[in-house]
């Protein structure tokens, strides 16, 4: 978690301090610094959620079912950022704050989803049987992850296609992309120390009664 903190004031002072202003929408743009790695990480996350549901169902295999359902509130987290970063860029853009855009509307579908699969999970008594569900959910919704991605190729849109290409040449500024891409990394490392404690939070309260997570309990006190 610290170097993700580090990472992302880093990032932070790079785009909005160091970076040059756009040419086009000036200072406008620096937004995409929260906005675009929200967006990625929203993606990828539910992704990420989708083939640990699919896993834990497949195989009965309880981690990854900790895995989906304690990533669901990371995520929805980032798609509400990512949404909220995204009609205060639009407003002096487009200006408005919101559009039945093709982009801004398949990632509304993936708040819903998170908020639906987190919903599920909390519906049932039995917490295995509310993941089960939940997880039938997050599989079924993972097909909008590449309409979110794709949309602006799909569709007429007014969200400006890609500037960062992984296995192409980007047309964005180095001095624009360094910035995005350590925040990116940012959001990594907190996605990955978030859900490792939420995991290891929720598994300890399934596995409550044996022997092993008693001794854990017992270690943490004599400290």
């Amino acid at each position: 978690m610290t170097l993700a903190l580090l990472l992302g004031a880093i990032a932070l002072y790079g785009g909005l301090v160091l970076a040059p202003a756009d040419y086009q929408q000036g200072d406008a743009y620096r937004i995409i610094f929260i906005h675009v790695p929200s967006a990625w990480m929203s993606m990828f996350i539910y992704a990420v959620m989708g083939v640990a549901s699919f896993i834990a169902l497949v195989w009965r295999i309880k981690l990854a079912e900790v895995v989906a359902m304690e990533s669901a509130p990371i995520g929805a987290a980032f798609t509400f950022i990512t949404l909220v970063t995204g009609s205060l860029w639009g407003k002096p853009m487009w200006g408005t704050w919101w559009t039945w855009d093709a982009r801004l509307t398949s990632e509304l579908v993936l708040l819903f989803l998170f908020l639906g699969v987190i919903g599920l999970y909390r519906a049932f008594e039995d917490r295995r049987q509310g993941a089960r569900a939940a997880a039938f959910l997050a599989i079924i919704g993972i097909i909008n992850v590449p309409i979110v991605h794709f949309s602006v190729n799909w569709w007429n849109t007014l969200h400006q296609g890609s500037t960062v290409n992984v296995f192409g040449k980007s047309t964005m500024s180095w001095d624009m992309l360094w910035p995005l891409l350590t925040m990116t990394l940012a959001t990594k490392f907190y996605y990955a120390a978030s859900l490792f404690r939420r995991a290891r939070t929720d598994l300890l309260s399934l596995e409550g009664g044996k022997d092993w997570v008693r001794q854990i309990a017992q270690d943490e006190d004599a400290r």
